[in-house]
């Protein structure tokens, strides 16, 4: 009898501690729980709750993991991932905070090892969120701080911990490019574009430059072709890959894409615009190298000609574009400023000329070209009166054009428009 009461007293013992060891997982899981529900909350009662339960959600799984009995279950790895997580994402001093997203790191790991039925799941993903979260919170500092290498390797654990989330992604790609790792840029501004990412466009504008930093600019090209099949009518990459073209000498190339998108889209008055603003972009090439020539240059008068062939296949676009839309702005300045352009170029050479008779002929010349100008200018400054480019363009009508009988009135128009143009906020050139 008493063998048997001993031993039956043993198995008391070794139940009672087996409880006891088991209970302090029980006890973390509970106050972990009440953590959940509090956090968060703006109420300093209920704030001071969650950090009372998650430091004593702390203090017994650090028993539990001290325990050979359950040191290695799953489910403290788990608990302890969650609980170290949460305790890193909430600490505001960081060298404590670095010690303990560690510590819930190596919990986590050892977690997804041991969890071979899938039974803490749930603590996992709030673990691995919260990691997440902590790398987050230092990457802003980090970029805050414009610690633009570090702000990356932040955000990027944070998007290899949840791959899918875009705000992680978008975050990575803009510190990568800040810390001119422009590979890393690329990469995830190009895995948005495969995901169901809503703000597209603004990665379609962002790539490019990107690739223009790392000097690639048939990357930046491509991107842009890419972009303008599924928004043709982005002016920012319309005028971006004019910018290309212009810089690499390709405006030719370009006239060719914008000819073929018109003939698909011959409605479409951006595309005209474009067109149009291409062609003056070149005539004015053409014209700042015709005046590098010297006048007993053969190729001086065939450059020049080329600029104005240039300046009348602008206006044919811009004309269209008006027909589509009579109040576009930036068509009326454009076709303005073609049309004026060779009415300038033949009033300088008419103040430069010493014979009589060719300085009548050029200001004749340039009066009528200046007249033709006027109205689109007129419309343009009457449609944006904040335009300093728009009142430039029609001061200098003003202050070109030879009327005799109306000289003194021209003179006061051409400073008022220079009044207003001085009076005008930074920034108001367009």
């Amino acid at each position: 009898m008493k063998i048997k009461f001993l031993m039956a007293a043993l198995l008391g013992l070794i139940s009672v501690t087996a409880f006891a060891q088991k209970g302090e997982l029980s006890t973390a899981q509970s106050e972990y729980n009440d953590y959940l529900v509090s956090s968060g909350q703006k109420m300093a009662i209920l704030a001071a709750k969650a950090k009372t339960s998650l430091g004593n959600a702390k203090t017994s799984i650090d028993k539990a993991s001290a325990n050979t009995k359950t040191a290695t279950l799953p489910l403290t790895f788990a608990l302890k991932a969650a609980i170290y997580s949460a305790l890193a994402k909430d600490d505001s001093v960081q060298t404590t905070a670095a010690v303990e997203v560690s510590t819930a790191m190596d919990a986590l790991k050892q977690a997804k090892t041991l969890d071979t039925k899938n039974e803490n799941a749930k603590l996992i993903d709030e673990a691995t969120k919260q990691i997440a979260q902590y790398e987050v919170n230092t990457g802003v500092t980090a970029f805050q701080n414009k610690k633009y290498d570090d702000a990356y390797k932040s955000f990027d654990y944070a998007r290899q911990l949840i791959p899918t989330d875009t705000t992680m992604i978008l975050n990575t790609a803009i510190a990568a490019a800040n810390s001119k790792n422009y590979k890393a840029a690329v990469d995830n501004y190009n895995s948005l574009l495969k995901m169901n990412y809503n703000d597209k466009k603004r990665v379609y504008n962002d790539l490019p430059m990107i690739y223009l930093a790392n000097k690639d600019t048939a990357g930046a090209i491509k991107s842009i072709d890419e972009a303008l099949v599924k928004y043709p009518d982005n002016p920012n990459l319309r005028r971006l890959e004019i910018e290309i073209a212009l810089q690499s000498g390709k405006l030719g190339d370009l006239t060719s894409k914008l000819q073929s998108a018109i003939a698909g889209d011959p409605k479409n008055k951006i595309l005209y615009y474009y067109a149009g603003l291409t062609y003056t972009q070149i005539g004015d090439v053409a014209n700042e190298n015709a005046k590098k020539l010297k006048a007993t240059d053969p190729a001086k008068k065939s450059t020049y000609q080329t600029a104005l062939d240039n300046y009348s296949k602008a206006g044919d676009n811009f004309k269209k574009a008006l027909e589509i839309d009579p109040n576009y702005f930036e068509v009326n300045r454009g076709y303005g400023y073609v049309l004026m352009r060779p009415a300038i170029d033949d009033f300088n050479k008419a103040r430069e000329t010493k014979d009589d008779k060719e300085y009548t002929t050029l200001r004749k010349k340039a009066d009528v070209q200046f007249d033709l100008a006027k109205p689109y200018l007129q419309k343009a400054v009457d449609i944006n009166p904040k335009s300093s480019d728009a009142l430039t363009l029609l001061r200098n009508y003003y202050r070109g054009k030879y009327d005799p009988a109306h000289a003194a009135e021209n003179t006061k128009k051409a400073d008022d428009l220079k009044k207003q143009i001085d009076a005008l906020p930074a920034g108001s050139a367009q």
